[in-house]
């Protein structure tokens, strides 16, 4: 089984939310996912998203593949948490 790194739409039309989940690659877009490790709203302004940096890691560690959009989020609530520890 390929494990994939992905978004899951929710909400409603014209109003997008998402969930950051762990899924089987050979699933459909919102279909049943494996783990939840985050949301997105790309409508809310400045950072819009939370991610458990532990679990990503975790499904990373064992191959799991990212999106690009899933990809992006990781590097930038790792650099969110290298900067809150350096201050």
């Amino acid at each position: 089984m390929s494990v994939s790194l992905r978004l899951n739409r929710k909400g409603t039309k014209d109003r997008p939310y998402y969930k950051i989940v762990a899924v089987d690659s050979r699933k459909r877009r919102d279909g049943r996912y494996i783990e939840q490790l985050g949301t997105y709203d790309p409508l809310k302004e400045g950072t819009n998203f939370t991610i458990d940096l532990a679990i990503a890691d975790k499904w990373l560690a064992v191959g799991a593949k990212p999106s690009e959009t899933v990809n992006s989020m990781i590097r930038k609530a790792r650099t969110a948490a290298a900067n809150a520890v350096a201050e």
